[in-house]
């Protein structure tokens, strides 16, 4: 499928690069639908997953007595808990920065429950039916829910790995958690699709008409919802009257009623690659040159990151668009199939360390 790997030579990227050789998800035909990034994009957030998912919910309550949701997937079939046993990797899926669960992210997760992961979804405060407790929303690169989500799933599944993917604009909120907290992100691994990595640059240069409208309205609609209690904070008539994601960003958290704030300060502490030296946890992330809401690879993959990191890996192609990676057949998206493959290889590569050094399992 002509996919290149761009990362600093190691041993886990040779390992990384034969693994992923090996994968039938890599290997591409000839086929016209990659060429339609824009169809790709439409048809991904349109297209319900086959079958549906059963999905139990759980609310955590944080330390400042906000509420986040996390979604366990039980498979289509009504089974009771999460699939596969109690040292069963636990898998956190991150949706985008609207908290819109796409049928594709769904599909991961159900394709990663058949192989034995226990998926669950990520939510933030007020997305996705989740209850706003506190007039506080979550900042596009602040990780201080999603740490302490990570912390309570450590404490129920001890024994697991904990794993992460990313969907898109998601992606600012794991990578952002990967640099704060470096070698104490208790992940042993993390994937992004699609991801957007200069956030300011991104909101600034909008996006196509096709994805940014949709995304706008899913969001107004869930903030209108809790008018009353952002009222408080917020304008709520110049709110939902937003005519972009970034009018509504920049009315959201910087021209506050408490705690007005400029949008270059903004930006300056939700940055997704702010702490990108401190990532002590491999990332793969998934891109395709022809993602159209990215935008052009030349100015929107940092690549020098890529080449000196060891723990930053970049697999690109030239077709995919913006979460699509479509192929035939069942699944329909190779990149979940690359995905849980490059966790299959990154357990198998530190089990071999392990061994060869002689060190004991973490308890």
């Amino acid at each position: 499928g002509h996919w290149r790997l761009l990362c600093k030579p190691s041993a886990l990227a040779q390992h990384l690069v034969r693994s992923l050789g090996r994968s039938a998800a890599l290997r591409g035909g000839r086929w016209l639908w990659p060429c339609w990034p824009r169809l790709q994009m439409l048809w991904q957030l349109l297209q319900p997953p086959e079958p549906e998912p059963v999905v139990a919910r759980e609310l955590l309550q944080l330390s400042d007595a906000g509420l986040v949701a996390l979604d366990w997937l039980v498979g289509p079939w009504g089974a009771a808990g999460g699939g596969g046993g109690v040292s069963s990797p636990v898998l956190l899926l991150i949706p985008n920065a609207a908290g819109k669960v796409t049928g594709g992210l769904l599909q991961l997760g159900l394709r990663a429950l058949e192989r034995g992961f226990i998926p669950v979804i990520f939510n933030r405060r007020g997305h996705n039916g989740c209850p706003l407790t506190t007039p506080r929303l979550q900042p596009f690169g602040d990780p201080g829910d999603l740490r302490e989500a990570v912390t309570y799933l450590r404490c129920r599944h001890p024994c697991a790995s904990l794993l992460a993917v990313s969907e898109g604009s998601g992606s600012g909120l794991l990578l952002a958690y990967l640099g704060e907290s470096g070698s104490s992100s208790r992940l042993a691994a993390a994937a992004c699709l699609s991801p957007i990595f200069r956030g300011r640059d991104w909101f600034e240069a909008r996006m196509p008409w096709l994805y940014e409208w949709p995304l706008l309205l899913h969001l107004k609609q869930g903030l209108s919802r809790y008018a009353g209690a952002l009222a408080e904070v917020v304008d709520m008539d110049r709110l939902l009257g937003s005519r972009s994601l970034r009018e509504l960003e920049e009315t959201l958290f910087c021209r506050t009623r408490s705690r007005p704030t400029s949008w270059e300060s903004y930006w300056e502490r939700n940055e997704p690659l702010r702490d990108a030296d401190e990532a002590a946890v491999p990332v793969l992330c998934l891109c395709s040159a022809d993602d159209p809401v990215r935008g052009p690879p030349a100015r929107s993959l940092p690549r020098e990151l890529f080449r000196s990191s060891p723990y930053f890996f970049l697999l690109l192609t030239p077709h995919g668009g913006h979460c699509g990676f479509p192929r035939r057949g069942p699944g329909r998206c190779w990149a979940h199939e690359a995905v849980l493959e490059y966790f299959r290889a990154m357990a198998e590569f530190l089990r071999t360390e392990e061994r060869r050094k002689g060190l004991p399992r973490p308890r």
